[in-house]
């Protein structure tokens, strides 16, 4: 589970913004009504989901693209090479791009807390540490500091969990998080908190990966058929089948940031062949891909996605929730999270319907407003103390009570002005 983000010079991130998914201590009648909203983790009640507002461009999106790159960092840092420059933009303005970005994640692994952090620059890691709590008091892992002298011995300290930490060290160069090649040093405790980053903290939803996908409809199958039926689907059924097919493939490859060599060469490909049959007549198939609908073929994957998480209470990032999906699917997509039993949702939308205090406590709402020096700042409902919860909150969004809105001038003066080009 994760109990708290924070990051800061990322994208239009300029100061540390931060993101808690520990529950507030709100006593209102509404909030009681949504106990199942929340779970509790020694004493402590964690919210299941939340979702980010904000106007275009005010910078929502940029919060889920600094997590996912942190959590990529995390995952493949140890691959890279001197000549890496790590892909992600620092705060333009305000002199922040000499200035390091910051990744703080608070989170929970088989009931032990867990504090990780680290800085970088374009080109290179600055600080790193990992803390934890076996026995509700902190204890230090690690903790590295690139300026705190020549030697890996002065950069590093450790505490007892890592065995030979300091031959970990000696390969970890300044483009690697210590974390990411602890792991591929095969240190205990690293594989773990990597398994997690790689298997529990999930980025998006599945993509159409032929093995992913083939391993989780055998697992999910009934499930997916009545969480279709729940969605209004009239598909009753659905088969999977590998294939192998004969093909071309572009095989690129490069050196540093520059194309070194691309050619195409026959390959055997494995892809899926997915067939759904319909009440109107089960003995009849169509292609998911080439006959059903945008909408159906989003649903497959997203549900498939979602079935997995829930059952495995994993943690799922999304940006936009509400692309290509009916308003009701993605309410039912909110009603899964909330019958789970620790799973988490952190996302992004446009769609107001969801601001209802009627299913939402204030602390699962979060808006991003761009700020007059272009920064995006992240704050959420329970921060405006005077706002009730028998209030219209879609109502008050819109009016711009939060900011989190585009403030569009379009009077019919401007608009003529636009179109005849003055």
């Amino acid at each position: 589970m994760i109990l708290e983000i924070r990051l800061s010079n990322f994208y239009s991130i300029k100061d540390e913004v931060v993101l808690d998914m520990r529950a507030a201590n709100i006593k209102s009648k509404n909030a009681k009504a949504l106990s199942d909203n929340v779970f509790s983790f020694d004493d402590t009640e964690i919210l299941k989901t939340v979702t980010i507002y904000g106007a275009n461009a005010s910078g929502k999106s940029n919060i889920i693209k600094a997590i996912r790159f942190c959590s990529m960092m995390i995952l493949h840092s140890a691959n890279y090479n001197e000549n890496t420059i790590f892909p992600y933009r620092k705060f333009k303005f305000a002199n922040f791009e000499k200035k390091p970005s910051t990744f703080f994640i608070n989170f929970v692994v088989d009931g032990i807390e867990y504090e990780y952090g680290f800085s970088l620059m374009q080109d290179k890691i600055l600080t790193e540490t990992l803390n934890y709590y076996p026995k509700g008091r902190i204890k230090k892992i690690f903790a590295r500091d690139e300026k705190a002298g020549k030697t890996k011995k002065e950069k590093y300290s450790f505490g007892s969990e890592i065995k030979r930490p300091l031959d970990v060290a000696a390969n970890t160069s300044a483009k690697t998080l210590y974390l990411s090649r602890a792991s591929q040093m095969d240190r205990d405790i690293a594989k773990e908190l990597f398994m997690y980053f790689n298997s529990t903290f999930i980025l998006a939803y599945l993509g159409h990966n032929a093995s992913q996908v083939d391993i989780l409809f055998k697992t999910y199958k009934t499930h997916l058929l009545k969480a279709l039926q729940i969605a209004d689907s009239d598909i009753v059924n659905i088969t999977v089948k590998k294939i192998k097919t004969q093909g071309k493939s572009l095989n690129v490859s490069f050196t540093g940031t520059e194309l070194k060599e691309a050619r195409v060469e026959d390959s055997i490909q494995e892809q899926l062949q997915i067939k759904t049959f319909h009440k109107t007549d089960p003995s009849k198939s169509f292609d998911l891909f080439a006959e059903e609908s945008e909408g159906t073929k989003k649903l497959f994957v997203i549900m498939l996605s979602v079935l997995d998480i829930i059952a495995n209470d994993k943690i799922l990032l999304v940006d936009e929730i509400g692309e290509s999906l009916h308003t009701d699917i993605i309410e039912y997509i909110f009603n899964l999270f909330r019958a789970s039993n620790k799973a988490q949702l952190i996302c992004t939308t446009h769609n107001t319907r969801f601001l209802d205090l009627t299913k939402f406590r204030k602390d699962q709402f979060y808006f991003v407003n761009k700020k007059e020096d272009a920064s995006s700042d992240l704050y959420s409902l329970y921060d405006y103390s005077d706002f009730r919860d028998t209030m219209d909150l879609e109502k008050a969004y819109l009016q711009g009570r939060f900011d989190a809105i585009p403030f569009v001038n379009d009077s019919i003066e401007n608009l003529k002005q636009l179109i005849d080009g003055e």
